[in-house]
């Protein structure tokens, strides 16, 4: 292939090309399907969101690269199959992105976000218009806590929704009692399962995506406790009342 000095995406879609060619390819491309490349496709989406909460604007170039490779990657397989090609994927997008925003390319009105919204689900509602469930559409292999957020907003749109966030905050109440009262295993799973999805229910109709907000969780706590590394040689030769104390030292540091 040409060595360049600027590439651009059709270069791209060669080198795709010429990793799956029989003739000459990787090794290690041809032999990747759909389900053994779906969780690379997963991985860089998490990625691109890692180098937005850093601020890393070289490292979100990076992996905005590699999240572009995915889909690029899938069509490349799916044309091989004669299922569908890039340019199939491009057009398919382009024409739903046109057709679902009437309010910047035909003649409606939408003067706040959430007249974007309605006009988004009034689009989608018509282009699935027919037999199936209301829950239809969410991924199986969503994360678990957006998936619950998904499924709960679909659900919210016949009517299934709580009249407040108290009411849901009481169902939390009665859910951790019966986590409490729980005496097998299979008991106390269930129960903290339900736990879970009351509080995405809580987080979901609070304005609050749940996913995200145990996403930065985890970098807080990884953060405070790395801290907690640094300002000792041996964190296992404390107590843990030694320990608690140093934690709120990181948060004073922190605030």
């Amino acid at each position: 292939m040409e060595i360049k000095e600027r590439y651009n995406l059709d270069d791209l879609i060669a080198v795709m090309a010429k990793l799956r060619d029989p003739d000459g390819g990787c090794p290690w491309d041809l032999a990747q399907d759909f389900a053994s490349i779906a969780p690379y496709t997963i991985e860089e989406a998490y990625e691109v969101a890692d180098a937005i909460d850093k601020g890393d604007m070289a490292h979100l170039r990076e992996e905005l690269g590699d999240l572009l490779l995915q889909p690029i990657y899938h069509a490349q397989m799916a044309s091989e199959d004669g299922a569908f090609t890039i340019e199939d994927v491009i057009h398919d997008i382009t024409a739903k992105m046109i057709h679902r925003h009437p309010h910047v390319f035909g003649d409606a009105d939408a003067a706040s976000p959430d007249d974007v919204n309605g006009i988004w689900d009034a689009r989608k509602a018509l282009e699935k218009s027919g037999s199936g469930s209301a829950l239809d559409g969410v991924p199986l292999n969503f994360p678990s806590l957006l998936r619950a957020q998904k499924l709960q907003k679909k659900a919210a749109k016949t009517g299934f929704e709580w009249p407040s966030t108290d009411q849901v905050l009481d169902k939390l109440v009665e859910e951790i009692s019966e986590l409490k009262d729980a005496q097998s295993d299979a008991e106390k799973l269930d129960e903290f399962g339900d736990i879970l999805f009351v509080l995405a229910n809580y987080a979901r109709m609070s304005g609050i995506n749940a996913e995200e907000a145990l996403r930065q969780c985890n970098a807080k706590f990884e953060r405070r406790f790395k801290g907690m590394e640094a300002d000792c040689d041996d964190l296992g030769r404390l107590s843990l009342d030694e320990m608690t104390a140093l934690w709120q030292q990181q948060k004073d540091k922190e605030s």
